[in-house]
């Protein structure tokens, strides 16, 4: 199959790293003589057939920019689809058929397809329609499991861990409690190891359950030993031993309606009212998600846009670029979504964690 024309597209929440994959893509699919289509606002643009004809022009620049440019969604699902005037979340509609006329009207060959978990099983759901398509793995969660990173991770990670440096300094001035915030529905990678780059005390992620007992013991027992003031990392999907989390709101039609948040607010409410410690709550929200991305995350993903239009040269349809022992590879799709990657209670981070003497708020392990 001689490959004459592309499209490209970000889907699911913007993260750094995004213009360095479209970058890595398109300027080794213009080396090739292929004609890139950006498609605008993720899966939206295949339903609504809105896209941009990619130059070098196009990509100049943007390596070291947030964001990306051909902008994104993490509402439409062409599937389960809830964008006006075609649908609305009362009444959703499968559009999947107009999306594939989109693309064989365009005459693409092939799609590319940059995402998260949602991202990839609506690319797995058009694989199975006959799309072809290869996908590149895009979260700050760091959870898929067939890859040992995903870009953005990296400078999410920086993000919060030098937030967490700069609340240290206000928190031993003021001899207070800092909650600080991050992102991490299911997964606490971020929680964790910007705790143990910044010196956490406790951190709470959702593969291990808090209880607030152990919070304020850990926290009195500080106190007891003359330190004066305490960090808390919490990821914003950290449960208690009930199974709690902390919902902020319910967003109808999104491919994951539940937003967490509010779970830095409501610790640190709950440990001035039994430690009568001045506590702060700090939500690093969307910063972690801005920026320019670390130079780890820009190495990774012009790797991942590389290999992606090597795959797609390749017909490995089906497939996503896969970064394994630091090596570049591929693996199918289904693989990727199968599972998501957590946190092993019992591996090694955690191990690490428990030997520096940093809680984790649960009164089983510890």
């Amino acid at each position: 199959m001689t490959i004459k024309k592309i499209g490209i597209l970000t889907a699911g929440g913007d993260c750094p790293g995004l213009n360095a994959v479209v970058r890595a893509v398109s300027k080794n699919a213009l080396r090739h003589g292929i004609e890139v289509l950006g498609l605008k606002n993720g899966f939206d643009g295949l339903v609504r057939n809105e896209f941009i004809r990619i130059t070098d022009e196009t990509v100049s620049g943007i390596l070291t920019l947030g964001g990306t440019i051909l902008g994104t969604s993490n509402i439409a699902n062409p599937f389960n689809y809830t964008l006006p005037p075609f649908g609305s979340p009362e009444t959703p509609r499968d559009l999947s058929s107009v999306a594939m006329h989109n693309f064989k009207e365009n005459q693409l060959d092939a799609l590319i397809t940059i995402g998260g978990d949602g991202t990839l099983h609506m690319s797995q759901q058009f694989v199975d329609m006959g799309m072809p398509i290869v996908a590149v793995p895009k979260t700050i969660d760091n959870d898929l499991s067939a890859t040992d990173q995903t870009f953005g991770f990296d400078s999410a990670l920086a993000i919060a861990t030098e937030a967490i440096d700069r609340l240290h300094t206000t928190a031993q001035s003021h001899h207070r409690v800092m909650i600080v915030e991050t992102m991490g529905r299911y997964a606490g990678w971020i929680a964790l190891r910007s705790a143990l780059a910044g010196g956490g005390d406790i951190v709470l992620i959702p593969e291990i359950p808090y209880n607030e007992d152990v919070i304020v013991n850990s926290i009195l027992e500080r106190r007891s030993k003359g330190k004066n003031f305490s960090i808390v990392v919490a990821a914003e999907g950290a449960k208690n031993e009930q199974g709690e989390q902390t919902v902020a709101r319910t967003l109808p039609g999104s491919t994951d309606p539940i937003r967490l948040g509010g779970i830095a607010a409501k610790l640190s409410n709950m440990i001035e009212d039994r430690t009568k410690i001045e506590s702060r709550a700090c939500v690093l929200g969307h910063t972690q998600r801005g920026g320019t991305p670390t130079a780890f995350d820009r190495w990774l993903s012009t790797l991942y846009g590389a290999k992606a239009l090597e795959m797609v040269l390749e017909g490995k349809f089906g497939y996503m670029a896969a970064f394994r022992d630091f090596k570049i590879t591929e693996v199918k799709i289904t693989d990727a979504i199968s599972d998501l990657k957590r946190v092993d209670p019992n591996g090694d981070e955690v191990k690490a964690a428990l030997e520096i003497g940093m809680s984790f708020g649960s009164s089983t392990i510890g």
